[in-house]
């Protein structure tokens, strides 16, 4: 198990706190668990656990916030299929530099960017720092079995891949697994839990879970719930350039977890989530 980092732990709490764009569950956002997924390795769908879709309410006011708005209009942009190149148009990159634009300016991304600086990690301009927040998560790069520009650590996090047609790899984000699920393209299979952890709590802002989308099975994904995306772009952001390419052990709130991040030729992000550890105890 890896060992947190104090100062490390205490910036994302920092960060947690400042969330002002949070949802909040059982009032802005309600799910419905129903079932444990199963842990078969040839699923099929008379293996679905859970017979009704994931989200039941979503206050949709929030997607009109500048960058809820404009993280949306990302995730039409990409082929999921691995191996076919992606093209990135004018208005594409346009609509990039407007996402980033948008959470620069946020608290969040305000206190990962000093902290960066002050590691010596991230350079104190601003425009210097989204161009740094652009190669890593919006340049494009060859996954696996590709030899062509296929990928980015945008769209294998927040938007989902498919590999060979049977499997979705990434795909870590709720807003577009509920905008999915609105559409019918997503299929929630049921909770997953560790060993003989307890069920997960509807009302907690971290999920492990099953689903099926494009034809292909997610068998087992963890996601933040009702989150921002500043919040989970300055996370991930945070672990990748302090700590890429391991497992990085934070808590916060309610919350012990470790945040898996794995690089790519250590300047875009291959891939990253949460794990979640357990719950703390309220006393």
């Amino acid at each position: 198990m890896t060992e947190q980092d104090p100062e490390l732990t205490a910036v994302v709490q920092d960060v947690w706190d400042n969330d002002v764009n949070r949802l909040r569950p059982g009032t802005d956002y309600r799910i419905s668990l129903q079932s444990k997924a199963t842990t078969l390795s040839n699923l099929s769908d008379e293996d679905d656990a859970a017979g009704s879709p994931l989200f039941t309410f979503v206050d949709e006011n929030i997607f009109k916030k500048e960058t809820f708005s404009a993280f949306i209009s990302l995730l039409d942009n990409y082929e999921s299929d691995t191996g076919v190149p992606e093209v990135v148009t004018p208005e594409e990159e346009a609509e990039n530099h407007r996402f980033l634009d948008s959470i620069i300016k946020t608290p969040v991304m305000k206190i990962v960017h000093k902290y960066l600086v002050e590691k010596n990690l991230s350079p104190l301009d601003t425009s210097a720092f989204v161009e740094q927040l652009y190669c890593i998560w919006f340049k494009l790069y060859a996954r696996r079995g590709s030899s062509r520009p296929d990928s980015s650590g945008f769209e294998h996090v927040f938007v989902g891949e498919t590999r060979g047609g049977h499997t979705v790899i990434g795909f870590h984000n709720w807003i577009q697994l509920y905008l999915q699920e609105k559409l019918g393209h997503i299929d929630y299979r049921g909770y997953s839990v560790k060993g003989n952890a307890t069920k997960p709590d509807e009302n907690k802002h971290i999920l492990a879970l099953q689903f099926s989308w494009k034809n292909g099975i997610k068998p087992k994904g963890s996601i933040f719930l009702g989150v921002s995306p500043e919040f989970e772009f300055a996370l991930y952001t945070l672990c990748f350039i302090t700590s890429p390419n391991e497992r990085v052990r934070l808590s916060f709130s309610l919350y012990d977890v470790e945040v898996v991040c794995h690089h790519y030729n250590q300047k875009h992000i291959a891939t990253t989530y949460p794990v979640l550890v357990r719950y703390q105890d309220v006393q």
